[in-house]
């Protein structure tokens, strides 16, 4: 089992819910590994909990897909699959797509300055050591053509299918040879925006999501072998 587990504190949840999200992010980041197994007595001492918050997060993580329970070996960290994979950036491409044709009529020439310095940033940190740092990144381009958009559902429900992609995310940016074309493709969706070219959105945002498809499946494929 992975040695550390950042835990994730918030004074006002409840303890099972500060365990759950600390699982949770441990696997999206991966902390946990897929086929790792949840120990409950070793996860209650590492977490400094008792082994009852531990066992009703795994089943909260066990209907979200992440944790899969296996005959003679228990609770597991759910692999990253094909079907998964497709099925989330089927939805992401969809909304992406939506999010930035919504941008382009919405977006103020201050987010927009936001997203050119996170697209800067994300190139700066191409060369790192740290994936999670470059993920993070990442991310906040995203986040802030959400923000550009004003919809508070669609930012809802794009930032909770940010958590579920953080795991697919990690996988792409591991490969040195996509970060190039991951940087590349910001600035494209970055100039669509700023043009308030909705097509060139579209084929750009397209081109991102078919992109990581094709990456992420050839390196799920690879370790099947």
């Amino acid at each position: 089992m992975s040695k550390e587990i950042h835990t994730t504190i918030n004074e006002y949840l409840p303890l099972r819910d500060v365990v759950f999200q600390t699982l949770r992010q441990a696997i999206l980041h991966g902390e946990l590994k897929p086929g790792e197994r949840l120990m409950e007595v070793h996860l209650a001492e590492r977490l400094g909990v008792s082994r009852t918050p531990i066992r009703e997060a795994i089943r909260k993580l066990e209907l979200e897909g992440l944790v899969v329970m296996i005959p003679r070996r228990g609770a597991v960290v759910a692999s990253i699959t094909e079907k998964d994979l497709k099925d989330v950036l089927e939805v992401r491409r969809t909304l992406e797509i939506l999010a930035g044709e919504v941008a382009c009529e919405r977006i103020t020439p201050e987010i927009l300055d936001e997203l050119k310095k996170a697209g800067e940033e994300f190139g700066r940190l191409k060369e790192t050591e740290d994936a999670n740092r470059l993920a993070e990144a990442d991310v906040r381009f995203h986040e802030i053509i959400y923000t550009a958009t004003g919809n508070a559902r669609l930012i809802h429900i794009l930032s909770n299918l940010r958590e579920q992609m953080y795991r697919y995310r990690l996988e792409y940016l591991k490969d040195r040879s996509s970060r190039e074309r991951l940087d590349r493709e910001h600035w494209e969706i970055y100039t669509a925006i700023r043009n308030g070219d909705k097509k060139a959105v579209e084929a750009a945002v397209c081109e991102h999501i078919d992109n990581q498809e094709t990456a992420i499946l050839a390196g799920i494929r690879e370790q099947q072998v």
